[in-house]
């Protein structure tokens, strides 16, 4: 039953799905899209241009997170950002999402409650406009996130991986390797690194997608796009195999993302959990960390890049027998690098 004196220690089971849900939706914002929203049993949305994109993903714990290294609010803020950054990347606006979650019975309301803080939150930060509608609450013997994010194109086409063409310009918006930095201090269990490099690990927490450079890249002609979920490597050669082209990454266009890098490289090298060189970890986390949820895209080489954007290399033509590869500088670098949804790793 519902305590009165202690509402800090009421849990889902103690008051139930309807009254669990009626103070999580009672946080969320409206969005300017949504014409029928929480309530019914199916929410109603613009379309103005006629044309959306739909994406979901799902987060698990103790796979995709962990509960003692990420608040309620911070889940609800990933789950946010890495649902809209891949609609961003196919040149839409997030217009709204639908969540759906799986919690043990023994959750505490409070913890849901800065669960729809991080979602609310992150929908207002990240791209204005944009809310969550809907969705249902499940209980189970551990947390499941599944969301289901939707992007107005506003009557441009979309932006696919199968764009890009030879002679294109390589460029990525937002931040690499932040987040995978942020990983490995948490998972080094050393609470004094995890404080001194805070910016990084709230990087992992709550990812920052450049979700205006999406749209912008997606308005002035972007030839491919995705999102940086998995890592650079990896995505890169996703590029790769769907245009069926060679992709460069040139070494000196990254060293500005692995200097700011540097000195939590040099401090976790050198620390008990350390398991490689600073400059291992640096290259590491900039080639195959993912998370940071950046955006990867190619233009033509007559286009003016968008505000955000940062040229890092070039596609080129694949030669007679040859296979879609990934090169740093004339090394090809290997596919795997980089994070497995499925495996874990």
């Amino acid at each position: 039953m519902p305590n009165p004196s202690n509402p800090a220690a009421e849990t889902i089971e103690s008051i139930g799905e309807n009254a669990s849900l009626k103070r999580t939706i009672s946080r969320l914002n409206k969005g300017e899209h949504e014409l029928v929203g929480p309530g019914d049993d199916a929410a109603v949305i613009a379309a103005p241009s006629g044309s959306f994109v739909v994406t979901t993903d799902t987060l698990v714990q103790d796979h995709d997170f962990k509960l003692e290294w990420s608040s309620g609010y911070d889940l609800g803020y990933k789950a946010v950002a890495s649902n809209i950054a891949d609609v961003a990347a196919m040149g839409a606006q997030p217009t709204v999402l639908v969540v759906a979650m799986v919690v043990p019975k023994t959750t505490l309301v409070s913890w849901l409650e800065a669960f729809a803080d991080g979602l609310r939150d992150a929908c207002e930060t990240l791209a204005p406009g944009c809310a969550v509608v809907g969705g249902d609450l499940a209980s189970g013997s551990q947390v499941v996130i599944s969301v289901t994010a939707h992007g107005d194109l506003q009557g441009r086409q979309p932006v696919l991986r199968s764009g890009a063409q030879p002679g294109d310009v390589l460029a990525v918006a937002g931040t690499l390797g932040r987040a995978a930095c942020g990983l490995d201090l948490l998972a080094s269990g050393n609470a004094d690194l995890v404080s001194a490099w805070d910016d990084w690990v709230n990087v992992q927490r709550r990812p920052q997608p450049p979700i205006a450079a999406g749209i912008a890249a997606g308005t002035v002609g972007a030839t491919s796009m995705l999102d940086i979920s998995d890592g650079l490597a990896k995505d890169a050669s996703r590029i790769a195999a769907a245009s069926g082209v060679h992709v460069v990454i040139e070494p000196m266009q990254l060293q500005g993302f692995e200097a700011i890098l540097e000195g939590a490289a040099q401090a976790l090298a050198a620390s008990p959990q350390g398991k490689m060189t600073a400059t291992e970890y640096e290259h590491k986390w900039v080639i195959g960390g993912g998370e940071d949820h950046g955006l990867l895209a190619t233009f033509s080489p007559e286009a003016t890049l968008p505000r955000g954007f940062k040229k890092i290399g070039q596609v080129v033509a694949l030669g007679a027998d040859q296979e879609p590869t990934v090169y740093l500088s004339d090394k090809p670098i290997d596919a795997g690098l980089g994070w497995d949804s499925v495996t874990g790793s």
